[in-house]
């Protein structure tokens, strides 16, 4: 469960906070998350770290999200955190540190529950820079994420621990559902019109090719 302050991070992208019942958030999701990808190189892999645990009612949104991708069997993105196998407080150093291994220059995009205000319970939030595992409930992790999402599950301040074991399942999984929808539809999105443009945008001949197209047999 993370803690996030968008309005203490510089940001290039401005946040996205929306309301789960919002009429037509997942276009507004997929909206920001292209603005995002948009900065990607054409090799840069796109790597999902969904946060969580499913013995926590509120702090199962991660594991939630990284299941229903992971039925998708989508070749765009690598995918860690389900609930089969959830990264959680207890592997998550050893999880980042086998995507530094395993993935060059990876985009990565985090993904977990967090606490907020009443007002704001339900709300979804796109931003800019990594989240901070364990900060809602006082545990130093190491940040993850060159973006993240998060789905605000109830109420924090006090007695974090009680709130989230006592978080409504209903509203968890539907906040799941909008993320994991609407993530994956920004990245089919971003691999069918977008990709292909950076690629002929970066790829560029050598002069020795130039010299050999320009110069008859």
């Amino acid at each position: 469960m993370s803690h996030t302050d968008p309005t203490l991070a510089a940001q290039e992208i401005p946040y996205l906070k929306i309301l789960h019942t919002e009429p037509g958030i997942h276009s507004a999701i997929i909206h920001r998350l292209l603005l995002h990808f948009a900065k990607l190189s054409v090799r840069q892999e796109i790597v999902i770290v969904c946060i969580g645990t499913d013995r926590s009612t509120g702090d199962c949104l991660g594991p939630l999200v990284g299941t229903a991708l992971s039925k998708l069997q989508c070749s765009s993105f690598h995918l860690y955190g389900t609930l089969d196998e959830p990264v959680h407080a207890m592997n998550l150093k050893d999880t980042l540190l086998h995507i530094q291994q395993v993935h060059d220059n990876p985009f990565v995009i985090g993904i977990d529950a967090c606490l907020g205000q009443s007002s704001s319970v339900g709300c979804i939030q796109v931003v800019h820079g990594p989240l901070r595992p364990g900060a809602g409930v006082n545990k130093e992790l190491p940040p993850v994420g060159d973006i993240h999402l998060t789905g605000i599950v109830n109420v924090g301040g006090f007695m974090e621990y009680f709130v989230l074991q006592n978080t409504r399942l209903s509203l968890v999984m539907r906040l799941s559902d909008i993320i994991a929808t609407s993530l994956y539809g920004a990245i089919k999105e971003w691999d069918r019109s977008f990709r292909p443009l950076v690629r002929r945008e970066e790829w560029r001949p050598f002069p020795q090719e130039r010299v050999n197209k320009a110069t008859p047999l």
